[in-house]
């Protein structure tokens, strides 16, 4: 089976979808129609977007790419909702500002993101295995005691938000979104019954990814080691993109296989899915769909790899 190599990723009421560089929103607005726009996503790296396929090097730009496009379709979505907003014309100057104004916004909510991740999921748990030092003098041992903190803050930080209402709701439309993938991926027509069926679980989901980086860091903080407590920080820090790099290969690997050992080194993240996403109601499911059809033939894709074309 062929990767369709369509991603996505639930945002207020609805979902994006993105193939190649081309992205879609699909959202149920308050009075219960669907909105559907489309538009094509540029690269963070601007002119030299090929940075984002080279292996092991593509890993780092697509993350923060995903993030960038993430947080621009979770405030468009958002949009819909905002109550307090006042409909009005702007003039091509207000215009400008307010696009302008929004640029910033988003480059300081992305900022803010990493920081406040590195700060949480790297330096964090490494204080809290340094204070252990008096009992446990191996640096191997702590690095990997340091690593199933990691871990654990990160699956509190999702049982926690999982609680929220709107968290929920979201966690429906990430269901959705999988379904959808699975149902195109597994040759079934793109139907809200078979939708309904597919599976919520992906192996190449975002938190498959983030499971990954916690647990490859593990390996090379071990191998990577240097006396000073500060550098230690720093290593943390200036490791990230190769780990991002490497757990990104790893992603795209399991995307496209079906090899025992990776199908068991892809359990923990395909765990912590059931999680993160919840069972969708039919009308996520028509959101999905749309979002879907919006960027992605699959009626093709199908029948390309699954000789149904003359059945759909």
């Amino acid at each position: 089976m062929k990767s369709s190599n369509i991603g996505g990723q639930a945002v207020l009421e609805g979902i994006m979808m993105k193939h190649g560089n081309e992205y879609s929103v699909a959202v149920r607005k308050p009075d219960g129609e669907i909105c559907v726009t489309k538009n094509t996503y540029r690269s963070i790296t601007g002119k030299l977007e090929g940075l984002t396929k080279i292996p092991f090097v593509r890993g780092m730009f697509n993350f923060v790419d995903s993030m960038v496009l993430g947080i621009k379709t979770l405030t468009y979505s958002a949009s819909f909702y905002d109550e307090e907003e006042e409909e009005k014309e702007l003039t091509e100057e207000e215009t400008a500002k307010k696009e302008k104004k929004e640029k910033w916004m988003m480059g300081g909510a992305v900022a803010f993101s990493i920081v406040a991740a590195v700060a949480i999921f790297m330096v964090l748990p490494y204080i809290l295995s340094s204070l252990l030092k008096p009992l446990i003098p191996s640096y191997q041992t702590r690095t990997v005691i340091e690593g199933f903190v990691r871990i654990t803050i990160f699956i509190l930080y999702v049982l926690l938000i999982s609680r929220m209402e709107d968290i929920q709701r979201t966690f429906m439309y990430h269901g959705a979104e999988h379904k959808c993938i699975n149902c195109i991926e597994h040759g079934l027509s793109l139907t809200v019954e078979n939708v309904r069926i597919s599976s919520r679980q992906h192996k190449r989901c975002g938190t498959s990814f983030l499971f990954f980086v916690l647990a490859i860091s593990i390996l090379l903080l071990m191998i990577v080691q240097v006396e000073s407590p500060l550098m230690r920080v720093v290593v943390r820090i200036a490791l990230l993109p190769v780990i991002a790099g490497i757990s990104y290969e790893v992603l795209k690997l399991a995307g496209r296989s079906d090899n025992a050992v990776i199908n068991f080194f892809s359990k923990p993240g395909l765990a912590i899915q059931k999680i993160t996403t919840k069972e969708p109601d039919d009308s996520m499911i028509e959101v999905a769909i749309q979002a879907v059809e919006a960027v992605f033939d699959w009626r093709t894709y199908e029948a390309e790899n699954f000789h149904v074309g003359e059945e759909l």
